[in-house]
């Protein structure tokens, strides 16, 4: 009998090139059409001002759900504008399933100002182990991937994320103030210390793409929904990264994560935010 993780290796080595045709037609279909062409009733609020949903993300969604789901029968896609619509699909993620995790726009807010920093985000998990991400960058056509234990790439070149210039700040993302409670800004608050330069984040998925590059030190988050970090955990994993929790384990996508938590070019630089970091529990 062959083993399933035998069964899921064979069906990326067949079928990657296809998941990547998918990224790449349903933002040509949906995303790039209305990028800087947006009409006032293709965006909504979810929870408030700064959460917006458009309709390149709900189409997008719908078109990575039914093409994804064909590719690999008896998988379950959860999508960020699905777990909005009802809450209990995001209980798939913890299943056995194999499980597709897509955020059909990453960084809504700034396809919605015509700024090209927005990303495309697919991965796929099994029983809360990442086995592949996609990365798509629409208004640049860059397309980043990783496969477990195989490595991280963008557009055919392999990432290595290195190790931060000694003597240098490290630059480290932080969860966007628009976005953060009073208590999660204050977990964040020791990263504001010599030695550090932190900055609000921008679409999670190209900070993620940013610390495999190396162009970033670190990020530091402080919410769980995985289609946010799963792709991006997974570029950062396979470029030579690590992510720690405040309890100093790793961040899990099934979630009870301890937060905030950070991501890193090396284990060293994780280590070092995750102690400038507080408990929010």
């Amino acid at each position: 009998m062959i083993e399933e993780k035998e069964t899921i290796d064979e069906f990326l080595a067949r079928h990657s090139a296809d998941v990547e045709e998918a990224v790449r037609k349903a933002a040509a279909a949906e995303i790039m059409p209305r990028f800087r062409s947006l009409a006032a009733h293709e965006v909504d609020q979810k929870s408030g001002p700064h959460d917006l949903v458009t309709d390149a993300d709900r189409l997008t969604e719908r078109y990575l759900t039914d093409v994804l789901g064909r590719l690999l029968p008896g998988s379950v896609v959860v999508g960020e504008e699905a777990v909005h619509a009802d809450p209990e699909v995001y209980a798939a993620i913890q299943g056995d399933a194999p499980v597709w995790i897509v955020d059909p726009v990453d960084g809504t807010r700034q396809f919605v100002h015509g700024d090209p920093g927005f990303c495309t985000l697919v991965a796929l998990a099994r029983r809360g182990v990442l086995l592949a991400s996609w990365t798509y960058l629409p208004a640049s056509d860059q397309l980043a991937t990783a496969v477990r234990g195989q490595g991280a790439f963008l557009d055919g070149e392999r990432l290595h994320a290195g190790s931060p210039d000694p003597g240098r700040d490290l630059q480290v993302a932080t969860s966007h103030p628009d976005y953060t409670t009073d208590a999660q800004k204050r977990a964040l608050l020791g990263l504001w210390t010599d030695g550090v330069a932190p900055r609000a984040c921008g679409s999670a998925g190209l900070e993620y793409l940013a610390v495999a590059r190396g162009e970033l030190d670190a990020l530091a988050f402080s919410w769980e929904a995985a289609w946010d970090h799963a792709a991006g955990i997974l570029l950062v994993e396979e470029a030579g990264g690590a992510h720690l929790t405040p309890t100093g384990e790793p961040f899990r996508i099934t979630g009870g994560n301890a937060l905030p938590f950070t991501a890193a070019r090396d284990a060293a630089t994780a280590r070092r935010v995750k102690g400038l970091l507080s408990d929010m529990a």
